[in-house]
């Protein structure tokens, strides 16, 4: 049976009996501890041990940082290059502890990594190092001539409290514990678990609601459509409005190229791929970190510019599926459903965005050997529907519109 991993950073030499005692903790609640010194952690000889700490974090379900009286030994300059520092500059109001990576602590990396890997994090300070961390926010101008008993080297204390500091800022995940005795840590980690094992069961409940109240509204959607359709008595007409609600994300999509001249659009009867050439596009690529980006497919020009795209490779083959049967419309209908479709406006921020930069250039740190390869058009649509769409295709027929 699985049981959640819970990785325990901290220093060892000062939070030893901690250690121990909250490994038999999580044993008790059925957990899976993963302490480096229980050899919990697959130490590749190949690489350095504080590389092979920071590489067992993202196997983690949640991580608790202990912060004591020690800094405890700095990290190898290899393991800087597990984490993603720009990330990391966003996740908190206070990053001068980020300021000079190099100096940071292996116990200090293995937490960055897990945030940068989005595993929650349970931090807890000794509440004597909490007290002089007030002190030293307070006199940080003088905090080099003084020495804060709870910190046991008097260089470390800006590195420890900085780091704190950090953690306190976080714009999530910011709740930082004080703790005297163990007992302080295990009461606070049994109510907060229990509590979100509580909220994610209600939120599943409410998930559920959700979804049928979205089916139901859908379901009156379309009996209002077929209603208004149903009254026009022009069979012409019929055709423009079923158009109008049918190829609107065609129409979305098309409006967000730039063709030499639009009336291929209205009057061609070329197919896809040849109406993308026309508006430049050769080649479609993932685009390596969404998160950082506009989109998630690059649609790349002849020139190497490209554009960026909000949805998935998928939704191309949808589109020319759409475009095939666009394409059969009259012209006159098809000028009207653009005309009619552009009034109407968009809902929302355009499919398309344009960058005048290359895309190599533009991705050029985010490109590695395990980026997606280039794709023609023609590639692109010769390839298998993904499982779930050959399973249900209806669900995306109506996404598609």
């Amino acid at each position: 049976m699985p049981s959640p991993k819970i990785f325990l950073s901290s220093t060892c030499y000062d939070l030893g009996m901690v250690r121990e005692q909250l490994r038999s903790f999580f044993l008790r609640l059925g957990y899976d501890p993963i302490l480096s010194e229980y050899s919990d952690v697959l130490y590749d000889p190949r690489t350095h041990t504080h590389t092979s700490c920071i590489q067992e974090v993202p196997n983690a379900d949640i991580v608790v940082v202990l912060i004591g009286s020690r800094f405890g030994g700095r990290a190898v300059p290899e393991t800087l290059g597990s984490i993603d520092i720009e990330n990391l500059l966003k996740s908190s109001f206070d990053v001068t502890v980020l300021m000079e990576p190099e100096k940071l602590s292996i116990t200090q990396l293995e937490v960055l990594k897990a945030i940068d890997a989005t595993v929650p994090v349970f931090a807890f300070v000794d509440e004597k190092v909490m007290h002089d961390h007030f002190v030293y926010q307070k006199n940080k101008d003088i905090a080099d001539k003084i020495k804060f008993p709870s910190i046991e080297k008097p260089e470390s204390a800006r590195y420890i409290f900085e780091f704190i500091s950090f953690l306190l800022q976080r714009n999530k995940g910011n709740s930082v514990i004080p703790f005297g005795r163990i007992e302080d840590i295990e009461n606070h980690l049994l109510k907060q678990w229990g509590a979100l094992f509580q909220k994610l069961l209600k939120e599943q409940r409410d998930q559920v609601q959700e979804t049928r109240k979205l089916f139901t509204i859908s379901e009156q959607i379309e009996d209002i459509k077929t209603a208004i359709i149903s009254t026009i008595g022009n069979a012409q007409s019929r055709d423009v409005a079923r158009s109008v609600i049918k190829y609107r994300r065609l129409s979305d999509f098309l409006s967000g190229l730039s063709f030499p001249d639009f009336t291929i659009v209205t009057e061609g009867l070329c197919g896809f791929e040849e109406l993308l050439e026309t508006a430049g596009v050769i080649k479609v690529r993932d685009i390596p970190d969404p998160r950082m980006s506009f989109g998630r497919v690059a649609l790349i020009k002849t020139d190497g510019t490209f554009y960026e795209m909000r949805m998935s490779q998928e939704f191309l083959s949808r589109i020319s599926i759409d475009w095939a049967s666009f394409a059969t419309l009259s012209p006159e209908v098809r000028k009207i459903v653009f005309e009619a479709i552009s009034d109407m406006g968009r809902m929302g921020p355009g499919l398309l965005r344009y960058r005048p930069e290359q895309f190599d250039d533009y991705f050029a740190e985010r490109l590695d050997k395990d980026s997606s390869p280039e794709l023609s058009i023609n590639e692109l649509l010769r390839q298998e529907p993904a499982q779930e769409e050959k399973a249900n295709p209806a669900v995306h027929t109506d996404a598609a519109r």
